[in-house]
C-alpha cells in the first residue's frame, strides 16, 4: 500500500467563504499515482471545515444564512470563549456543524463521486493563512 500527503495553503481575504477545492484534490490524486484507495481531506484549523455538496451559489448562500442563525457572529459577548479576547466562538460552532473532514473513495484513479458532488473548504474565521491536509492511501 502507498501513502501520499500534501498540504494546501489558503488565505481567504474575508471572514467567511466557501471554496471549491475539488480540482486541487484531483491534482494531488494524479501526483500520488494511486488508482484504488481512499483520500482524506481535512482543514488543520478548528475554525474551518471541509464538506461535500453541490457547487451551487444559492445553496452556499443558504448555508451562510442558516449558519448565521445557528451561531451568529455578533454580539461577540454572547460567547464565553470570547472572554479570552478572541472573537471567533461562532466560527468554532459553525465548524462543528459543517464537519471536520471528508473521505472519498478512489476508483480507477478518479474520485468516486455521486452526481453533483464537489469538495469544499468552509472558512469561518479567515484573513490569515490556513492549511488543508490531503492524505491518500491505496494501491
Amino acid at each position: 500500500m502507498k501513502s501520499f500527503r500534501k498540504e494546501l495553503v489558503v488565505n481567504i481575504p474575508t471572514r467567511r467563504a466557501f471554496v471549491n477545492i475539488t480540482g486541487e484534490v484531483e491534482k494531488a490524486l494524479v501526483e500520488s499515482g494511486i488508482q484504488e484507495g481512499l483520500v482524506l481531506i481535512n482543514p488543520m484549523h478548528i475554525t474551518s471545515s471541509v464538506f461535500i455538496n453541490d457547487d451551487e451559489h444559492g445553496l452556499h448562500s443558504d448555508y451562510e444564512t442558516w449558519l448565521e442563525k445557528i451561531a451568529p457572529h455578533a454580539p461577540v459577548e454572547q460567547y464565553r470563549h470570547n472572554d479570552t479576547g478572541e472573537d471567533n466562538a461562532d466560527a468554532h460552532i459553525k465548524r462543528q456543524v459543517m464537519g471536520r473532514e471528508v473521505v472519498v473513495a478512489i476508483t480507477r484513479g478518479r474520485l468516486d463521486f455521486g452526481t453533483w458532488e464537489q469538495i469544499f473548504y468552509g472558512e469561518f474565521d479567515g484573513k490569515r493563512p490556513k492549511r488543508i491536509l490531503i492524505k491518500i492511501i491505496g494501491e
